[in-house]
């Protein structure tokens, strides 16, 4: 048999052709800086028209399969939105906002609260090393220097999200034309193949919308639910800037795997200083809020269509943030998923050719 028709002899030339390609556009990157400029400037509110799409898709089509006019079912679903955006701005945020200021003023109290704590310590415990000492003494001289620099993350890190504020101009427009021509977008695609390699790239296609549509539903719909859970929890306990820090922890939360336990490191900070039993009791809101988050929210909003073991996230996670910071963990999972998805289908695709030509010899 010639060496061109194994298939793996063809599978290495395709390897090598892609990065070429992509080595070849890096050389000659200087030509496609209009095309990146471009894309830069819509990628926000493409992906949040995007976000806004797979999360109210669901609405459009109960609203259409009850014989609602498509126009009249995407004008309810922007209604829809504005309304619940009238509503947290009006209600939660100024909340929320006040019970921030509240913490960030009580700050250097805590910070004096604990150094008292080390003093003590220091004063009545003679069995740590003094190098333990030195590290605590090192640690709370800079604190308020590592609460500075904090500060000024944050601080630009709200500046880059008013900037993305004004983007947000374009958002409706974009998901307005996903509402009334997202359906029309694979056969568009398609239209050139010819029957058979367009039957299969509608599949993948609609894998890939599966996929997307799994991941971000499921994903937000979770972390509203645990955010709520960890406000319920707060309120019983009557823990301080309890609106804000479950609005955190529902942020946190979507990131995958981790948020969770980045979620509640500033409720044990504000937990220890109002109470130290605290610690216990937000451990245990965290750890029942995952448990129903677990057993019965994400098998229900998600199913399981991504598969994608605990390990493998980690891994995902650790390398994006390494590579493209916060970003890069937000959209790590999802990008993986959608490579997992065609890989999946290709090779699925691969073993049904194959088996037809192996019936067909037989």
């Amino acid at each position: 048999m010639n060496l061109s028709n194994k298939r793996w002899f063809q599978v290495l030339v395709g390897f090598i052709l892609v990065f070429l390609l992509i080595y070849l556009i890096y050389i000659t990157r200087f030509i496609f800086d209009p095309l990146f400029k471009y894309v830069g400037a819509v990628a926000f509110p493409f992906i949040a028209a995007g976000l806004l799409f797979y999360l109210t898709k669901p609405i459009l089509k109960l609203l259409m399969k009850y014989k609602v006019p498509k126009l009249v079912a995407i004008l309810l679903v922007f209604i829809l939105i504005i309304v619940v955006g009238y509503v947290f701005t009006i209600f939660v945020i100024p909340i929320a906002q006040d019970q921030y200021t509240r913490f960030i003023n009580n700050i250097p109290s805590m910070i004096k609260g604990a150094e008292d704590v080390i003093d003590y310590i220091q004063d009545n415990q003679k069995i740590i090393p003094d190098e333990v000492y030195n590290t605590i003494d090192n640690i709370m001289a800079n604190l308020q220097t590592y609460f500075e620099g904090f500060m000024t993350f944050l601080l630009g890190f709200i500046t880059q999200v008013i900037g993305f504020v004004f983007s947000l101009v374009l958002v409706p427009f974009f998901l307005f034309f996903m509402f009334k021509d997202g359906d029309k977008f694979i056969p568009f695609v398609t239209q050139i193949f010819e029957p058979k390699k367009a039957s299969n790239l509608r599949n993948l296609l609609r894998k890939i919308d599966h996929t997307l549509s799994a991941y971000i539903q499921g994903q937000l719909l979770v972390s509203l639910s645990i955010g709520i859970m960890l406000f319920i929890g707060y309120l019983i306990i009557d823990l301080n800037y309890a609106l804000a820090l479950a609005l955190f922890g529902m942020m946190m939360c979507i990131v995958p795997f981790i948020g969770p336990f980045i979620a509640v490191i500033p409720a044990v900070i504000v937990g220890v200083f109002q109470d130290p039993m605290n610690v216990v009791w937000i451990a245990l809101i965290m750890i029942i809020a995952q448990q129903i988050e677990g057993n019965f929210i994400s098998p229900n909003i998600m199913g399981h269509v991504l598969r994608i073991h605990p390990l493998t996230i980690i891994t995902i996670i650790l390398a994006a943030g390494s590579i493209a910071g916060f970003i890069g963990i937000l959209f790590a999972v999802p990008f993986y998923a959608v490579v997992k998805t065609i890989i999946v289908h290709f090779w699925e695709t691969y073993q049904d050719t194959r088996k037809n030509k192996e019936d067909a010899l037989i």
